[in-house]
């Protein structure tokens, strides 16, 4: 099931399965951050209203903004 960055919780984590929107100029930012199709991301932290979030993704930390988090459709990876 594709689920969106907000869905996850400190800790899990997830695998980029595709983007939502038309919006160019976002996904090709998202892409040169390294969030390709297939890359796994972990939710860090969540700011207390919501933005900006935390992940790591290729060994770093890295800050989106909400709008930016909302472009990831993800999907949750199970533990095991």
């Amino acid at each position: 099931m594709e689920l969106k960055v907000k869905a996850l919780r400190p800790g899990e984590r997830a695998e980029i399965v595709g983007y939502e929107g038309k919006d160019l100029v976002y996904r090709q930012k998202l892409l040169s951050m390294g969030l390709t199709k297939g890359t796994e991301i972990k939710l860090l932290k969540v700011a207390p209203l919501g933005d900006p979030v935390e992940i790591e993704v290729r060994g770093f930390n890295l800050s989106l903004r909400k709008d930016e988090a909302d472009i990831l459709k993800i999907r949750r990876k199970s533990d095991g």
